[in-house]
Order: structure tokens, then sequence, then C-alpha cells
């Protein structure tokens, strides 16, 4: 049985001022639909690039990604992005930046049923209250509960995170992976998140997928993170198992930084 979402030999290599630069070698990965996944690694180790050859946003020189027996080779609805950056439009209040995308995807259905679903999607994110603000009224947080609704509500195949809470205080991102964990039980979609994070990683995944560092950047490991779900981070501060995958993850990203410095 095929994988729901798989990437095979992904490699991309860029022209640049000095020559040809490999990014990324031959990374491969499968994903069973449902899955949580993170990506981790060091900075210039490739993740973004990754996303953006999943999302269809580049094109990869080597292997592809095949989602659903079809091939990606352009960006689609059934792969959402979330950016660090928001991208909500300024001018649009929080109800018409999700709508914008409902129109967009759900363009056959009827405006009543666009107009309950734009609401049902920032329910899910707890800001159906704040519909008639505009982003400039809003906190970072908020921000990025509104881009997560727009992204739910084209119904995604897969939702891709790119450091969705990297630019927010601890207490908010602390608050926004709650959240993030009860969408996903609740939905059971599939998700790729990119982050820096040690113990959003942990928290959240199913599986942590390591990178090794740059150039020709490829998977160096990949830990499966055995905790049920529910999980609860206040259960989970002194729990063996949790403690055990964080330091797994560490000790990668550790073991990497020193092999970089010495070279």
């Amino acid at each position: 049985m095929s994988a729901y979402l798989s990437i095979e030999n992904v490699g991309i290599t860029f022209q640049g001022d000095k020559g040809p630069f490999c990014a990324l070698r031959d990374v491969s990965l499968k994903v069973d639909k449902g899955q949580f996944i993170s990506i981790i690694g060091h900075s210039g180790c490739g993740k973004s690039t990754l996303l953006n050859i999943v999302a269809g946003l580049s094109a990869a020189t080597t292997g592809g990604v095949i989602l659903e027996n079809a091939e990606v080779t352009a960006p689609g609805p059934d792969r959402a992005v979330v950016f660090q950056n928001h991208s909500l439009l300024p001018w649009l209040s929080v109800y018409d930046n999700v709508r914008l995308a409902v129109d967009k995807v759900h363009k056959a259905r009827d405006k009543a049923w666009r107009h309950d679903w734009t609401l049902h999607n920032l329910s899910l994110v707890r800001m159906e209250e704040a519909c008639d603000k505009r982003p400039g009224e809003i906190s970072g947080g908020m921000k990025q509960r509104v881009g997560i609704a727009r992204a739910l509500s084209m119904e995604p195949k897969v939702l891709l995170l790119d450091e969705p809470f990297g630019a927010l205080d601890a207490l908010t991102r602390a608050h926004l992976q709650d959240g993030l964990m009860e969408i996903h039980q609740r939905l059971g979609n599939t998700v790729l998140m990119i982050t820096h994070d040690v113990d959003e990683a942990v928290l959240l995944s199913d599986r942590i997928v390591m990178m090794g560092n740059g150039p020709a950047a490829t998977i160096a490991r990949i830990l499966a993170v055995d905790l049920p779900r529910p999980r609860r981070r206040v259960d989970l501060a002194c729990d063996a198992a949790y403690t055990h995958h964080r330091a797994e993850v560490l000790r990668f990203l550790h073991g990497h930084d020193t092999a970089r410095d010495a070279a």
C-alpha cells in the first residue's frame, strides 16, 4: 500500500554567482494520512526549501513528491501553507481574510454555506468574536490563529506549517500549540511543520524528522514519538518518555552543531 504523502529522492540545486549550489540531496520520507510530522535542524539545512517543494512553490531538481498517488507539480488547495509571517491582508477584516480563501476554493457552494464555513473555521481557532477586526487591531498570536483558520478553511489534504509560532512570546506560543493539538485531534489532518523548538516538536509530533547540515542536506534521523494522545504539556513535564525523546533530539542537534564547528 502506497503512502498518503511520499517525498521520493528529492534534491534541489540552485544556480548562484559562484556556480551551482546543492541545497538538498536524496530526501525521502513517507507520511501516513493523519500523521503530524515535525522537521527540525540547524538554520540552512533546507527545511523551508523542502516544505516549498511539497507545497509546489519550488520545483525539485531530482526526485519528486506524490500526494494520494498524484505528482505535485504546482501549488494547489490540497496543500495549505502557514508561514511565520501571517500574510493577512491588512485592509480586510478577520472574517474577510478567511472568506477570501473560502470563496476561492469553494466557489461552487452557495453563499450561506460559505458564510457558515468561514465562521466554523474561525471558531476552530477561537477567533469568531474578532470577525470584524482588522489585522492591525489584533495581536500577533491572534493573527496566526486567523492564518491557521484560513488554511483549514481550504480543507487541504496536507497542512504545511513553516515555523508558525517562531516569532511569538512563549506563553502565546504555548496556547497556540495547545490549540493546534486540539484541532489535529478533532480533524485528523496530515501536518508537516518546520520548527526550531525541540519541546514543540516532541509535544506535537508523531515523528520528528532531523535534517543534517547543508549544503547537500538530507534526512539524518527520524524519531518516532510514541506518546499517547491526547497530550497535555503539564502531564508530560515530568514524563520519562517525553524527557527521553527531548534528550534524543537535543543530542542530535548538539552533535551536528559540534560537527559543523569542527569542519
